[in-house]
């Protein structure tokens, strides 16, 4: 098994050149919210893709702000089980607060899991759910074993231990031991939600790291992701140049990057 830590510049085990997978699931007979038709991947997504796995979350953040004058980033709250960084297409669920005891309550949210594929980010809000686990180990498994990137949770996560043994990145609001079995019903998936402040659709661009998680909408990809090399470029040429220089000042002066 590949440990948390050495997942750290694995780029979620996958390979680059993959298709999105399918994203959309067939609705069921008790949440026609879930009906969305299947997202057919544009032939430069792989690249932009690629590009995304390399470039830094902070750069594209900042190149949102730049390209489309928007904050598309995540707070604070929302950290990593283990040092991780990932990119992939969301798939995005949402689960509603409802005390029940259907044993069917669920499954569209499993069936999700099972209609997702490689490149994959697993998008879950979890309505009121800080401290309700929307994910969990076998949860975890399942996407590790369909080659998701990983996974977003507005809510909390369990089972940390094994999803790091087997190395499945998840960002999440906290760590905590409960369960949304009867507490809550699942609600659609691949619909625009909103996790943790921004607004997910089915098919944007999600790109984690250790400074957070940013989500870049699918038509915009291009730009942003260009405008962020560029910014990266400059960024890591400067840190030399400050070096010798002894000078932040005269550093941003030379390259017009902060």
């Amino acid at each position: 098994m590949r440990n948390g830590f050495a997942n750290f510049w694995r780029i979620s085990g996958l390979a680059m050149g993959s298709a999105v997978g399918a994203l959309a699931l067939a609705a069921l007979a008790s949440a026609p919210t879930a009906r969305m038709p299947q997202t057919t991947a544009l032939p430069d997504d792989a690249a932009l893709l690629d590009g995304f796995r390399h470039v830094e979350v902070a750069s594209v953040s900042d190149a949102m702000e730049q390209v489309l004058g928007r904050k598309m980033y995540m707070s604070h709250h929302m950290r990593p089980i283990f040092p991780a960084k990932f990119a992939g297409f969301a798939l995005t669920i949402l689960l509603k607060k409802e005390t029940n005891h259907d044993p069917q309550a669920l499954s569209g949210m499993l069936e999700a899991i099972d209609h997702g594929g490689p490149n994959s980010v697993y998008v879950m809000v979890v309505e009121d759910g800080a401290d309700i686990a929307g994910i969990g180990g076998l949860m975890g498994t399942a996407m590790y074993a369909r080659n998701f990137s990983g996974a977003v949770i507005d809510g909390g996560v369990r089972d940390v231990s094994y999803l790091q043994k087997i190395g499945f990145p998840v960002f999440a609001l906290g760590i905590v031991p409960s369960t949304s079995v009867s507490h809550y019903r699942f609600a659609g998936s691949n619909i625009p939600v909103v996790c943790d402040g921004v607004t997910v659709n089915p098919g944007d661009f999600v790109a984690a790291d250790l400074d957070g998680v940013v989500v870049v909408p699918h038509g915009s990809a291009a730009q942003v992701l260009k405008t962020a090399q560029e910014l990266d470029v400059k960024e890591h040429s400067m840190y030399g140049t400050i070096e010798r220089l002894k000078s932040i000042v005269e550093a941003v002066k030379q390259f017009g990057r902060l």
